[in-house]
């Protein structure tokens, strides 16, 4: 890993790219499933929110950061199956495990590996072409 080719402008926009996403997801796309499936209501997505997001945004600034020394000066294609790699191969799989010894819903873990598949996907692809 080459951390002299990190492109620190590529982390920012993958990192807010992430919450734009997530934004979306967790909203328009699958709030209903997801709020269904891990049991959150509404009255509890509002409770302290401005520290839920900031919290977010500080963890998908990390994401990028972590994710920028892997795929180095790969461009936008290894950048883009880099990340898929990541949210499909690590992360995914991972909650997968987890998923399954706390029994929760395969709902829950779709939606929730689903974001992390685009996202992390997402970032790749910035990262990659801000560091080609």
């Amino acid at each position: 890993m080459d951390f002299s080719l990190i492109s620190w402008l590529g982390v920012a926009v993958a990192g807010v790219t992430a919450m734009v996403i997530g934004g979306l997801w967790y909203s328009l796309l699958f709030a209903k499933p997801w709020q269904r499936a891990s049991g959150v209501t509404d009255e509890q997505l509002t409770q302290n929110a401005p520290l839920t997001y900031l919290g977010s945004l500080l963890l998908a600034f990390v994401m990028a950061l972590v994710l920028a020394p892997f795929i180095a000066g790969g461009g936008l294609l290894f950048g883009t199956f880099a990340g898929l790699a990541v949210g499909l191969g690590w992360v995914a799989t991972s909650l997968g495990m987890v998923y399954l010894f706390e029994r929760r819903p395969f709902a829950h873990w779709a939606v929730n590996a689903g974001y992390a598949i685009v996202s992390y996907t997402a970032m790749g692809a910035i990262i990659g072409a801000f560091q080609a």
